[in-house]
Parts: C-alpha cells; sequence; structure tokens
C-alpha cells in the first residue's frame, strides 16, 4: 500500500474517531444544562422532566416561583395577587430596580406582569385542569422563562432557597 495512502487513511479513520466521540459527548449533555435551567429550582423539576412528566415539571417549577415569592416578601397571599402585590412599582415589598426613574419603574412593572403572567399561564392550568400536556421542548421554554426570574431575583440581591 502506497505510503501516502496509508497517512491518508489513518488521518480520516482518526477523524471519523474523533467525530463519533464529539457526538456521543454532545448527547451525552442534559438539556438542563444546554439551556442553563437554574440550579436552585428543585430536583424533582429535574426528576419528573426526565421521566417525561414534563408538564408536572412546569408546574413544580413554578409553584416554587410562588413559594420563594411570598417567602421573601412575607405575604401570605399566593399566585397572581402576590405577584402583583409584592412587584408593584410604586410600593414594591421586593425591588428589582431603584425604582428611582422611569426606566426603572417600567422595568419593576414589566417584571411585575411576567412574575403574575408566568403563574396564570403556566402554573395555574397545570394545577387546575386535567390532561394538560407537555411536550419537551415546551417545558424547557417554561424552565428558561423560570430561570430568567430566578436569576432577576438574585440579581436584585436576594438569596434562593
Amino acid at each position: 500500500m502506497n505510503k501516502k495512502l496509508f497517512a491518508f487513511e489513518k488521518i480520516v479513520r482518526k477523524s471519523a474517531a474523533y467525530a463519533k466521540s464529539a457526538i456521543i459527548e454532545e448527547c451525552i449533555i442534559h438539556p438542563f444544562d444546554e439551556r442553563d435551567i437554574h440550579p436552585k429550582l428543585p430536583p424533582e423539576v429535574r426528576s419528573l422532566f426526565d421521566d417525561g412528566h414534563f408538564s408536572q415539571a412546569s408546574f413544580e417549577a413554578f409553584k416554587y416561583i410562588d413559594k420563594l415569592i411570598q417567602q421573601l416578601s412575607r405575604e401570605s397571599e399566593t399566585g397572581y395577587k402576590l405577584m402583583m402585590n409584592v412587584f408593584s412599582e410604586k410600593t414594591p415589598k421586593i425591588k428589582l430596580t431603584p425604582c428611582s426613574s422611569n426606566s426603572e419603574k417600567d422595568e419593576q412593572m414589566g417584571y411585575r406582569f411576567l412574575f403574575a403572567g408566568s403563574i396564570l399561564a403556566i402554573r395555574n392550568p397545570r394545577g387546575h385542569e386535567y390532561g394538560v400536556e407537555d411536550d419537551p421542548d415546551m417545558c424547557l421554554d417554561h424552565l428558561s422563562l423560570a430561570s430568567l426570574l430566578l436569576r432577576r431575583i438574585e440579581k436584585a440581591g436576594h438569596k434562593l432557597d
């Protein structure tokens, strides 16, 4: 066999083996790591996701957010009313911004609606209705939103339990 052809064949075989191992490594990355899902979400969220219970995983994530906001604000309300009260731009119990400029007030109000809206649109149907089904991508989208909300709470200086 020609030495140049042999050398070329060795290179091709090595690159194929390398590509195969790269593909295997890529497949091993969990979707939570790929999407940078917040690590403070309860472990059962990941377990439910891994077991194919996507709607329940979404529900548990937003139930956690509801309870977290309740604890941080020391309020007894839950759900939509809690979020609208706690994140008020006029008298916030949890300040995400200093609320001194119009932009800061707008951001506070925007997050107020994101928190309240996520409870209404994601948590409530999964907690009150029967047969709500999510696919893995929808669940990961929900968990990405939950992660964004949790990171915003952290950025404002609040500790997550």
